[in-house]
């Protein structure tokens, strides 16, 4: 099979004939349809995310399935799947307490090998999955079974940043009717964001972004008003608090992963709000904010995980949100390319001309 490999860190992927693993009893062969291609791929090859080399890149993605090992119960043959970037084994305590996305036994399920290259070297796979190929091998928990005719770029998105992104507003925050949001950083997760906030009720959702092009999708997808964050008129606190009678935002979501922008965002939520970071930065930074403010003014300061997602249960529902035209992942697919032009989505992702880059395999 074809799929795209980092060799090290700071390299452009190789396109290369691999060798795919042999399935174990608890394992689905898949036909890789779509990918999209997300920021934490960019993050692996800068090595901002640490991952095991050489490896296949892509976690976002959807495909058929074409064999299932004779221990797998929960798919077949033939069904539409979608790929969960963080299995759950459904036992453990977390599992349990409806927070998959915690799974403690997902370090575990994610270590192995998934192939060779040519020389015989082993690959492994992002996430458990490597969707950046044409097919893959992964846990039966790493996969949803989804009934749907949706095009399989929209399906592909929804296992990574449409997750995140609507389930950091529906999940995670808890956004409630009527309350004010800023969305700091407008990419494809951040899109998501806005759409989840937008779902939830919000009155008044705030896109901040220096890129006009990803202000204007955020405006036509549900934001009420954008922010250039680049522009000297005005800082990007005050602006949201300028939009907001002087007192900040309910619910400010940081999703770039940047230690300034964190402090930004927790300092333009109001007294009483909350401040998720959806952003990944990387391991080795420690993020400080004020203690008067996170204690006198009674912020919260939120992780975010997969947008807090139980996947058997929200991918399923993110796909009826999109067939009731609630949720709109078409409008987040800028570019659908092919598996040759990974590297020149990287490209275009660090220039801001496109939300996301979709691999769609013949």
């Amino acid at each position: 099979m074809r799929a795209a490999v980092l060799g090290a860190v700071g390299e452009p992927l190789s396109i290369e004939e691999v060798t795919g693993g042999n399935p174990g009893p608890g394992e689905v062969l898949v036909r890789v349809t779509a990918s999209g291609v997300c920021h934490s791929d960019l993050s692996v090859c800068n090595g901002t995310l640490p991952l095991q080399l050489p490896a296949i890149l892509g976690h976002e993605g959807t495909g058929v399935v074409e064999w299932a090992g004779r221990e797998v119960t929960r798919v077949r043959p033939g069904d539409r799947v979608i790929g969960s970037f963080l299995p759950a084994c459904g036992r453990c305590r977390q599992c349990l307490a409806d927070r998959s996305h915690l799974c403690e036994e997902a370090g575990r399920l994610l270590g192995r090998a998934c192939g060779t290259r040519a020389d015989g070297t082993a690959l492994y796979p992002m996430t458990g999955l490597g969707t950046f190929a044409e097919t893959m091998v992964c846990e039966e928990l790493s996969v949803v079974p989804v009934g749907t005719d949706l095009p399989d770029e929209v399906l592909a998105l929804i296992g990574c940043g449409v997750t995140t992104g609507v389930g950091a507003a529906l999940n995670t925050a808890a956004v409630r009717p009527g309350s004010t949001v800023a969305v700091v950083g407008c990419g494809g997760v951040g899109q998501a964001v806005i759409q989840g906030a937008k779902i939830a009720g919000a009155s008044r959702i705030i896109a901040v972004d220096p890129v006009a092009y990803k202000r204007e999708t955020a405006l036509r997808l549900g934001a009420t008003d954008a922010l250039d964050p680049s522009d000297s008129g005005t800082g990007t606190v005050e602006g949201v608090r300028e939009l907001t009678d002087g007192v900040g935002v309910d619910y400010a979501f940081e999703v770039i992963g940047n230690v300034a922008t964190i402090r930004e965002a927790f300092s333009m939520t109001a007294s009483g709000g909350s401040c998720i970071v959806v952003g990944v930065p990387s391991a080795a930074l420690d993020v400080a904010v004020p203690a008067a403010e996170l204690i006198f003014g009674e912020k919260r300061l939120l992780g975010c995980l997969y947008g807090s997602a139980q996947v058997r249960r929200d991918f399923p529902r993110l796909v009826r949100m999109v067939e009731r035209g609630q949720l709109d992942v078409g409008a987040m697919v800028s570019r659908r390319i092919t598996l040759d032009e990974v590297n020149g989505a990287f490209d275009a992702m660090a220039a801001g001309t496109v939300i996301r880059s979709v691999i769609v395999n013949a």
